[in-house]
């Protein structure tokens, strides 16, 4: 057992990877540069859609055993974990993020242009989380210990509307890696999270409810992509990612 997260990266420090040739949208761009501005964002103004009954009112809290824990196991290494129910009271814990966040809307090069990210972000270090989400502390520490890894920095997706969207991905820095371990809790709405092989046949899709947690290890960042894609209608959803300082 370890008496804090530091002391668990230590012991679980992975070595730095080799470059990835897969770059050509984070390619240095010769003319405008990528900005970053703050955007405040209240709790009114992104409410998330009552996905059951049983989690209005409800403390928040979670499952410290995973209890209901089950993993798909993928090609080439690849996994995928499914914690259905993970966190009780998530739309109450869904408010507090938005209202606690310093969100900002960020942009990036695609294809040579600079492009608004259709999503709102904003990240952290497990000991700069405010006092109102140490619930996701608390989470952090079960998760690393669970995983054998250290989940130092998390980050969050602010996805207002079905017009928010990540694009097919493997996370920068855990796709330069043998294996990485990156988990993903959804609050709010539910949006499809889908996952293709990078190389042949073969695909996953899910649909994560309020307080359900996903959790992609072993080659999945390498061989594996996944994408948050566009609907036609859907209510805002927050996806609060804990990965290794390695992993940004």
């Amino acid at each position: 057992m370890f008496d804090s997260l530091d002391d668990m990266s230590t012991a679980f420090a992975t070595p730095s990877p080799a470059p990835d040739p897969e770059r050509s949208s984070e390619a240095a761009h010769p003319g405008r540069q990528p900005t970053s501005r703050r955007v405040r964002v209240r709790p009114g103004d992104v409410a998330a859609r009552q996905s059951s009954l049983f989690d209005q009112g409800e403390q928040v809290a979670f499952d410290r055993s995973l209890s209901t824990r089950r993993r798909h196991e993928l090609a080439d290494g690849a996994w995928v974990d499914v914690v259905p129910g993970l966190v009780q009271g998530s739309l109450d814990l869904f408010d507090r993020v938005v209202a606690a966040a310093e969100w900002r809307a960020e942009e990036m090069v695609l294809f040579d242009e600079v492009v608004a990210c259709p999503r709102l972000s904003v990240r952290w270090t497990v000991g700069e989380l405010p006092d109102e989400l140490v619930v996701l502390r608390s989470l952090g520490a079960v998760l690393s210990q669970c995983y054998r890894t250290a989940l130092t920095r998390v980050s969050a997706n602010l996805y207002r509307d079905g017009r928010d969207s990540v694009a097919w991905h493997g996370d920068r820095g855990a796709r330069d890696r043998d294996r990485a371990t990156i988990a993903v809790l959804t609050l709010g709405s539910p949006r499809p999270f889908r996952l293709r092989r990078r190389r042949g046949p073969g695909g996953l899709a899910l649909e994560p409810a309020s307080g359900d947690l996903l959790v992609m290890g072993g080659t999945c960042q390498r061989t594996w992509q996944h994408a948050v894609p566009k609907v036609a209608d859907a209510g805002p959803r927050i996806a609060v990612m804990f990965r290794t300082s390695l992993d940004g």
